[in-house]
Parts: C-alpha cells; structure tokens; sequence
C-alpha cells in the first residue's frame, strides 16, 4: 500500500491571522567617508528575509536609526545602471509594490519602540550600518533586550557590526560563550578589488578575531551561511539573509 505524505505549508495568505510581528531595523541614509557615496541598506538583507517572514505569516514592521525615508545602497538595487544586483527578482518584485515603497518612505525612528510589541529582532545590513550601528547604544540596547527576553534576535552581513561593543546588562558582551558571522575579509577584499578602493572604514571579521571568549566563523565567500546559537542568529553576507530569517522562523516555531 502506498505511504501518504502530507504537507502543510505556512503561508501567510490574505486574510489569515498574522502569528505575530517582527521588527526589522535599518541603517537611515548616510555618506561613506572612505568612498563618499551615499550608503543606506542592502535591498536583499531587507526584501529577501521580508518574503521568508511574511510567507511564515508574520506582520513586519521597518524601523530606522534616524526615521523616516530610507535608500538602499546603489549597487544592491536591481534596477542600478551598473547592473550588479540585477538577478535579484525579489528585490525587483518588492519595488513594484505600492506598500514595499512605502514602508521605505516613512519609518519609525528605533528610539521610539519597545521589544514588548514584537515576537523577533532583524537587523538589516548594507554600507550604513558601519558608520550608523556600530557603538550606537540605543541600538545596542534595543538589539539586547530582544536577546534577554529570549527572543530571536537577528543580524546579517555588516549589521553584525553591533556585536563588537554590543553589551549584555551584566556588563559581558553579548557574543561571549558564542559563535557567530557576518562579513567576511575575503568578502572585503573582493569588493575592494571590484571597485578599485578600500570600501569600509574597519572589516568586522579582523575586529571580530581580536576579541576573546567569543567564536567568528565564515563559510566560503558569497555563500548562504547563517548561524543560530541559542537565539542570536547570524548571517554571514547579502546572500545569506533568507537562511537567517528561516532559523528566526525556526525559533519561533518552538
């Protein structure tokens, strides 16, 4: 007799509850002081983890370091002249939804929430966040108390930056006893090479192996790598985002 197989998948489809919500936050527009170019988010760390939550069926909502309107980084906009992120279909097909746009239009500023009102914490990469989270200390704390109330929380790609100084309210680091990822130096060192400059003021995986107690691992360049250690998870670049968002699922699923 032939097994039956069932399947349920999770999608969020129109009209169903929503499971909860998920606070992703992103860097507000800023200027590069190594290269001068206007930097913001990656669209991919945003709109690649963004289907992932909402095809689980959570509601998201996007806040920033400053508030209000948001860019992406040029390079990671599919329709950039260059041509660089123009396989990226998804973040192609959020930019043709009214509501994607706005949500970019209009954000919160990170000051004026609270990890009651969520169920995870996602934090989105890109160029800004080397210059806008890093010793950013409501961030810190916001990115914390998520930790503590043993929720997921969440960074990919240059976002990890926040775990260099990132506090628990003990006073420990938040990664000490823990392994974690984020953008690696061959990652820099290959987009250095690309553009014909150094890029990022410091690179987080040479930070990130100066200090002690604490594990950085990276998988093979450009690669989907994520990590979960209890409930801090780690992505390792822009392509790796999908695979953060699914442990973040993963976690609230149990």
């Amino acid at each position: 007799m032939e097994k039956i197989k069932e399947v349920e998948n999770y999608v969020h489809f129109h009209g169903a509850p929503a499971k909860g919500k998920i606070l992703m936050v992103a860097s507000s527009p800023s200027v590069s002081k190594q290269t001068g170019w206007p930097i913001g988010f990656w669209a991919a760390e945003l709109t690649h983890p963004l289907r992932v939550f909402q095809e689980a069926g959570y509601d998201v909502e996007l806040v920033s370091t400053e508030g209000g309107k948001l860019e992406m980084d040029g390079y990671s906009n599919p329709k950039d002249a260059s041509g660089y992120s123009s396989h990226d279909v998804i973040s192609l097909g959020y930019l043709e939804k009214p509501e994607f746009n706005q949500m970019l239009a209009n954000t919160k500023k990170l000051m004026d929430v609270k990890h009651n009102d969520y169920a995870a914490i996602f934090l989105v990469g890109g160029q800004g966040p080397m210059y806008t989270f890093r010793g950013n200390k409501e961030l810190e704390k916001l990115f914390v108390s998520f930790y503590e109330a043993a929720k997921p929380a969440a960074a990919v790609c240059h976002s990890t930056t926040l775990l260099l100084e990132a506090k628990k309210s003990n006073g420990e680091l938040l990664v000490k006893g823990k392994t974690w990822t984020g953008f690696a130096d061959a990652e820099e060192e290959f987009a250095d090479k690309a553009v014909g400059m150094k890029i990022q003021p410091y690179r987080i995986e040479e930070e990130a192996r100066k200090m002690t107690g604490t594990t950085f691992k990276v998988a093979p360049p450009f690669s989907s790598y994520a990590i979960a250690d209890g409930n801090l998870i780690t992505g390792q670049q822009q392509n790796s985002g999908a695979a953060a968002a699914e442990l973040v699922v993963e976690l609230l699923g149990k």
